[in-house]
């Protein structure tokens, strides 16, 4: 069943296939093209037999007249097994769509996550990485017990569908609605790949998801943004993202930590309790998800006054308020790195100095920093995050393959992994 519909979802619609092809049902995979049912079945078998594994854990039927993939009560998605909706595997029917529409490079990117209840992360895995492949979809889906979250890249069509399958799914009845995709200009060309995974959290903050639950989530208000950018001094407007996304943009008047990782977020937290201490705390990121779990983590030091998030993040926010309180670009993790919300650059070139905000990755192997380079200083040859890292690439180069050395730079040690605030009250009045 799971070889089936594998090779269901390979297929060609007939509007898309070629005259030469005749009338016969046609395939492509891996950037090839079958006419014969045995030749998509050979080439499936030899190329394809870890994600037939993989998708055989979805245990569902196979219709063969629409393709679709049926919920059983063999395998427990009859609705009745428990209280918490089981997982439905359907893929939907793509038969009245081209192939070229369907995989159009014109396209979009979607931002999205769902907290709920996860009975069986190991089958929502399987279900999304199908889904995603029948939809020519690239990108990054995290799944835990605690929900979903994923950013993908294709076609509007493919996008289109894959909204309104999510929407149908009876796991996110209630609490997904189509108001949580977040969408921008982009396509399944804004990624390298497909990536689905099971992990313990969908947002990587390293406290077990059973201590600090996104159940003990702040308040979602927008109203006291504009009090946090004035510079109230009973308000501290949070940016719970990492330093590079926050220095090439961020809302007015905000107090974004110096942290490389979400996962330093709770330790960041920890050593500037008294910053927090009675005041109004509005929690904003990029999508809204780093703030489900950061606003409980803060709530649960029992020291703010209040606790918000900003519902939908940045993305929703910049949709709603394009000219609003927010500065810069929008950082996001894919090939674009940044979307443009305005035409101001608050960032600078790492060597000259002059206004700049695209990243690229450092030069050297061995490491995985970001740089703000302009393209005069790129054409010297100024590729790296620091000295530190253009000398170890000389290094490296001069050697004999096979020997590499750390992640390791002036733009790691010079910076402490958990910053200590020194923000007197002056600069927080002043909104600074």
């Amino acid at each position: 069943q799971a070889f089936s519909l594998f090779v269901k979802a390979k297929e060609v619609p007939a509007t898309g296939r070629c005259a030469a092809g005749g009338d016969g049902v046609r395939w492509r995979c891996c950037q090839q093209a079958f006419e014969e049912l045995a030749g998509i079945h050979r080439h499936v078998a030899l190329q394809h037999g870890a994600d037939i594994g993989q998708q055989a854990g979805l245990e569902a039927g196979v219709s063969p007249s629409s393709g679709l993939a049926l919920a059983g009560k063999a395998d427990g998605l009859d609705g009745h097994s428990c209280s918490r909706p089981e997982i439905s595997c359907t893929l939907p029917d793509t038969s009245h769509v081209s192939y070229d529409d369907l995989t159009s490079k014109v396209g979009e990117v979607l931002l999205y996550y769902c907290y709920c209840e996860v009975k069986d992360p190991e089958k929502l895995c399987a279900w999304q990485k199908a889904l995603c492949q029948h939809l020519h979809l690239t990108g990054k889906v995290r799944v835990a017990s605690e929900g979903i979250n994923g950013t993908v890249g294709g076609s509007k069509v493919a996008t289109s569908l894959y909204i309104e399958v999510m929407l149908s799914q009876p796991l996110f009845k209630d609490i997904l609605c189509q108001e949580d995709f977040k969408s921008s200009a982009g396509g399944a060309h804004c990624f390298p790949d497909l990536r689905v995974g099971v992990f313990k959290e969908i947002v990587p903050m390293g406290i077990d998801p059973k201590i600090v639950s996104y159940k003990e989530t702040g308040k979602e208000v927008e109203q006291y943004l504009s009090q946090a950018s004035q510079g109230q001094s009973d308000t501290i407007l949070l940016d719970c993202r990492n330093f590079y996304e926050s220095k090439i943009g961020h809302f007015q008047g905000c107090l974004a930590p110096d942290i490389r990782k979400f996962s330093y977020f709770p330790s960041y937290v920890d050593e500037n309790l008294e910053l927090f201490k009675d005041k109004r705390v509005l929690m904003y990121c990029t999508g809204g998800i780093r703030c489900e779990r950061g606003s409980a983590y803060l709530r649960s030091k029992a020291v703010c006054r209040e606790v918000y998030q900003l519902k939908g993040g940045i993305h929703k926010y910049l949709e709603e308020f394009p000219d609003g309180f927010y500065r810069g670009k929008l950082f996001v993790f894919d090939d674009r790195y940044a979307i443009c919300s305005n035409e101001d650059i608050i960032s600078a070139c790492r060597y000259c100095g002059t206004l700049w905000d695209q990243y690229k990755l450092c030069s050297s192997q061995h490491c995985r920093q970001l740089v703000l380079t302009c393209p005069s200083c790129w054409n010297k040859g100024l590729t790296a995050c620091c000295p530190v890292c253009q000398e170890k690439e000389l290094k490296v180069t001069s050697r004999a393959s096979g020997q590499t050395l750390k992640e390791e730079c002036e733009c790691t040690w010079r910076r402490p992994r958990v910053p200590i605030e020194h923000v007197s009250q002056r600069t927080l009045d002043t909104g600074k």
